[in-house]
């Protein structure tokens, strides 16, 4: 569904409303992002956070309006009645276009938490959007390579103990954890080259997810799996722009958090992380196969998983 020259008008009003709407929410949000920064009183902060939040939930409520009513873009979402607005997730799902974030965030705004991505500690030092996510209480995780672990062996485990530390202000203030555990958005040329054994998904990654359970896992309530399906094929921000994405639909899943992924050690126990892998292959593996009937049988919503593989 490529863009054409005669979208060009319709692309270019799409992204200025767009741009116009960033400016709006951004100033106040930098604006009180500086004032956190300034002020470090907890209590001031953590109401600070709030009206971040709620200003964020605003630009994305705006970007969505957007998308359905100047795109012509309609969602189909199924599973949504089991979240809730005041509860701990761990949402994962699988990654085909980047216009699978505004998707998720149009699907989940003010429904669940505020979705929010463990980021790498190099990250704060980004201008602007450093501090904004600073500001908004993204996790920021410092991960040490395995060289630097040889060298400097009592570092181990102060990864996983300052990322717990960064998220107890969480046990105030509900948040959703976002990760695409592909790493990467599907791509043929991508799927070639790792040899992946799944015809829809790139392989998944579980040291991501493995570290947010241990960082948090007495804390979530449970993993919502989410699968993303564009029917007329995976498009582009473009053709979001453009208006040609007509339908996307989205199943969701909310799977209890398996007790024996809880408290293991996934860089330095083998077997917690073969059985760490093998839950999420086999959820990989049952994702592959939705998509797979509903290219030929949808809508997805009404495709059921397979009890055996």
């Amino acid at each position: 569904m490529p863009a054409t020259l005669s979208s060009t008008p319709r692309i270019a009003v799409s992204a200025t409303l767009i741009a116009l709407n960033t400016v709006v929410h951004a100033t106040p949000l930098l604006l009180l992002a500086v004032i956190k920064f300034l002020v470090p009183i907890a209590g001031f902060r953590r109401f600070i956070s709030r009206v971040l939040v709620l200003i964020a939930e605003s630009w994305i409520a705006v970007n969505s309006w957007l998308m359905q009513y100047l795109a012509g873009t309609d969602i189909r979402v199924h599973g949504l009645e089991k979240l809730q607005r005041r509860g701990w997730y761990l949402v994962i799902c699988n990654h085909q276009s980047w216009v699978d974030i505004p998707v998720l965030q149009q699907v989940f705004n003010r429904r669940i938490p505020f979705l929010k991505f463990f980021l790498k500690s190099q990250l704060i030092w980004v201008p602007v959007l450093g501090l904004a996510w600073w500001a908004l209480d993204f996790p920021f995780m410092k991960r040490y390579s395995r060289e630097q672990l040889e060298k400097h062996p009592e570092w181990r485990g102060k990864d996983v103990e300052a990322t717990r530390k960064a998220c107890e202000k969480y046990r105030e203030l509900p948040v959703s954890v976002m990760n695409f555990v592909e790493g990467t958005r599907f791509t043929e040329a991508k799927h070639d080259r790792q040899k992946s054994p799944y015809r829809h998904l790139l392989h998944p990654r579980a040291g991501g997810i493995a570290f947010v359970l241990d960082a948090m896992g007495d804390m979530l309530n449970a993993v919502v799996d989410v699968t993303v399906f564009y029917p007329s094929g995976r498009p582009d921000v473009l053709d979001l722009l453009a208006g040609h994405i007509r339908q996307v639909e989205v199943s969701i899943r909310t799977i209890p958090i398996p007790p024996e992924l809880l408290g293991g050690d996934y860089e330095n126990d083998e077997s917690f992380r073969r059985r760490f892998q093998d839950w999420l292959n086999d959820l990989w593996a049952r994702k592959d196969a939705k998509l797979e009937l509903a290219g030929t049988q949808g809508p997805i919503a009404q495709v059921q998983e397979p009890d055996r593989l």
